[in-house]
């Protein structure tokens, strides 16, 4: 059974998507079987790894058929250009299919349910959710086992973190005992500014040894990557963000072992 990891925070802007893409791509080059899930209807993650969301007709079945349950989950699912690494891709429709869902039934599992229906063929499964505490989100939450939190070193870092730690205690109280915070990640890092490293000390004091040891840098490479729809590994293994992805990725499979 796959280990699901969902990637939101409820701010935009704090390399999320980014993170997704990258973890997965770092993770299907250690050979686990990988699925990301582009669960936001900005899509970011889908244009990220190549795919034309606007050419409906190439794309088939999406998140959004999924989640109405007009489409299975393993329909969805394509293949990238990279072994081991699935993409469920999605488009702004997402959005409207959320309003669809708010009056039907098991509307808060319906991403649980079609995860499970494909989990087994894979070692990780990772959600890309919206930047908001949608219906989306939680569903997302209610889906995983793990909850991973990009965070932005930058001022307002950590305004709406506290609102978002509530609602993962709700769901666990109520839906999913099991999920637990995997990590704090701290993006856009620039050791070379006292902001940067004041917020990170504010995130390892809040967070503790949940914050990883990992950094990701603010990185033109990193910033570069998905207008070329590839990770920053496919893009420049060289780079620094490049770098600090693959040790981030170490660190989330030595927590999840």
């Amino acid at each position: 059974m796959a280990k699901v990891i969902c990637v939101t925070n409820q701010k935009g802007g704090v390399g999320k998507t980014t993170t997704a893409v990258n973890l997965c791509y770092y993770l299907a080059k250690d050979k686990f079987k990988t699925l990301l899930i582009d669960f936001d209807p900005q899509g970011n993650a889908t244009s990220g790894l190549g795919v034309d969301k606007a050419d409906t007709e190439a794309l088939g079945v999406t998140m959004t058929e999924v989640v109405l349950g007009t489409a299975e989950m393993a329909e969805a699912v394509r293949p990238t250009k990279y072994k081991n690494f699935d993409l469920a891709p999605t488009t702004p429709e997402l959005a409207n299919a959320e309003v669809e869902i708010t009056g039907m039934q098991r509307k808060f599992v319906r991403l649980r349910d079609a995860v499970r229906k494909v989990a087994d063929n894979y070692d990780y499964v990772v959600i890309d959710l919206p930047p908001s505490l949608s219906l989306l989100t939680v569903n997302g939450m209610i889906a995983s086992d793990y909850l991973l939190l990009p965070v932005q070193t930058e001022f307002y870092a950590l305004e709406g973190v506290a609102q978002l730690l509530e609602s993962m205690k709700l769901v666990m109280k109520q839906a999913n005992p099991k999920l637990q915070l995997l990590g704090v990640l701290a993006t856009m890092y620039d050791k070379r500014t006292s902001l940067s490293t004041q917020v990170y000390e504010e995130i390892k004091k809040y967070f503790k040894d949940l914050t990883f040891k990992t950094t990701i840098p603010r990185n033109v490479r990193v910033a570069e990557a998905p207008s070329h729809g590839v990770p920053v590994g496919d893009y420049d293994k060289f780079s620094k963000g490049a770098r600090a992805y693959r040790e981030f990725t170490k660190e989330v499979e030595a927590r999840i072992k």
